[in-house]
């Protein structure tokens, strides 16, 4: 083993004794090392070109904001500089619908034993199966309302397929069922123009309503409601009905007229009792503004092909329930009310 003290030093005892050279050197030499060297040093530097500040106008009009074309890079003094800072834009007001107007009609008495006589629930009686069947209807209604939250969705619609289904009988009863509701209002609307039914049902005398208000825009809706001694409950008459009623409730002044009923107040719900959809055309039509449809089939009457041709016209509604009437037959033998007896 050669001892470290007889190693030759750069510059001692190497090849040639007179040139200087390292270990890294020599072994480039041998194998070809010269590429791993470092770059060569540049003997001058380029003198980096000084930059001068550009004179800033200060402007008091607004500015405006600058095209693609016409942004220069900003140099380093630049950016240091204030930049005045851009006026604040003006805030959008959008103005909404009218909020619904209270309802102050004048109140009118309702003959309880006019209502069951007809079979329909008496809202100061004890519970009753026919009561507990529309308890049942009614939490769907205002389940689907409160999910949608709009005043679209608190309308709403019933019809049948064809006359005597009974859609006047459900309407009534399912609009005392909902005005038992706590801080709920229930305005029942007779859009049966051609045959309207709801102000006999509940023994109430004849007045201008829907109809007033759709062919005069000067008339208010609200002022034709009538008031009822039913708590919360409502009821909008047919009004005067002449040959072009179709008319009327397709034009634009129905979607004005609905809204003032509905808009802004979330605790009132709009029914209304509408002609056959298989008859008249104005279920049809009242379709496009409201947010649920009750189509009422009666057991052992309404066809399958009755209720889908319904279906079909009332789908500019796109929730549709369907509610069977005057079934006498459960698998389930349920019997509603039967609890309380």
């Amino acid at each position: 083993m050669t001892e470290h003290k007889k190693i030759p030093l750069p510059g001692e005892g190497g090849k040639d004794e007179g040139q200087e050279s390292s270990l890294f050197e020599r072994a480039s030499g041998a194998f070809g090392l010269d590429g791993f060297g470092a770059a060569p040093m540049p003997k001058k530097l380029d003198e980096r070109p000084l930059k001068r500040a550009k004179k800033v106008e200060r402007k008091t009009t607004a500015i405006a904001e600058p095209t693609e074309a016409s942004v220069e890079p900003a140099t380093d003094v630049e950016a240091q500089l204030p930049v005045p800072a851009a006026a604040a834009p003006a805030p959008v007001v959008v103005e909404g619908a009218p909020l619904a107007p209270r309802l102050e009609g004048t109140r009118h008495t309702v003959d309880r034993a006019h209502l069951c006589q007809q079979g329909l629930i008496d809202p100061d009686g004890d519970v009753s199966e026919l009561l507990e069947e529309f308890r049942i209807v009614k939490r769907q209604i205002l389940r689907a309302a409160r999910d949608k939250g709009t005043a679209k969705s608190r309308r709403v619609l019933i019809s049948s397929p064809h006359p005597d289904e009974g859609k006047t009988f459900c309407a009534a009863n399912l609009a005392i069922a909902l005005a038992a509701e706590r801080d709920m209002e229930v305005v029942l609307v007779d859009a049966d123009i051609a045959k309207p039914s709801v102000l006999s049902t509940f023994g109430l005398p004849k007045a201008s309503g829907f109809m007033d208000a759709l062919s005069k825009p000067d008339i208010p809706v609200e002022d034709l409601v009538l008031g009822t001694d039913i708590a919360n409950l409502w009821i909008l008459p047919a009004g005067h009905v002449d040959n072009h009623g179709a008319e009327y409730v397709a034009s634009e002044a129905t979607a004005d007229v609905l809204d003032r009923l509905t808009v802004g107040v979330p605790n009132r719900i709009v029914i209304f009792d509408t002609p056959p959809a298989l008859a008249a055309s104005p279920a049809a039509e009242l379709a496009k503004h409201v947010g649920q449809v009750v189509v009422v089939a009666r057991a052992d009457q309404t066809g399958r092909n009755a209720l889908e041709d319904t279906c079909q016209l009332l789908a500019a509604c796109d929730d549709i329930k369907l509610l069977l009437n005057a079934a006498n037959f459960s698998p389930s033998g349920r019997r509603f009310g039967s609890y309380y007896e």
